[in-house]
């Protein structure tokens, strides 16, 4: 009986450095989405209103978060590009 690895990183290396990077696009926007629908929460709560703060917060989540995401895509993009000497 051969004993194989469960995965070998040296093969598949370009499909789990794809994969790391979506999961980290993913829990960026999961992240800001989440912490600013907590925040909101938190608001209506304190002021006793019903989900007013927790749409603005939201939408400010998303808006943030899609930012944030479109800055880390442009820096992965910048990355390669040095590497392959194209400016």
């Amino acid at each position: 009986m051969s004993h194989k690895k469960l995965f070998d990183y040296k093969k598949n290396r370009p499909w789990a450095e794809n994969m790391q990077i979506v999961m980290q696009l993913g829990l960026t926007m999961v992240g800001c989405v989440g912490f600013c629908f907590y925040i909101g929460f938190q608001i209506d709560k304190w002021f006793g209103i019903k989900g007013l703060f927790v749409t603005v917060f939201t939408i400010l989540g998303v808006i943030g978060g899609a930012v944030v995401v479109y800055r880390q895509i442009m820096e992965i993009f910048e990355d390669e590009n040095s590497q392959n000497g194209t400016n």
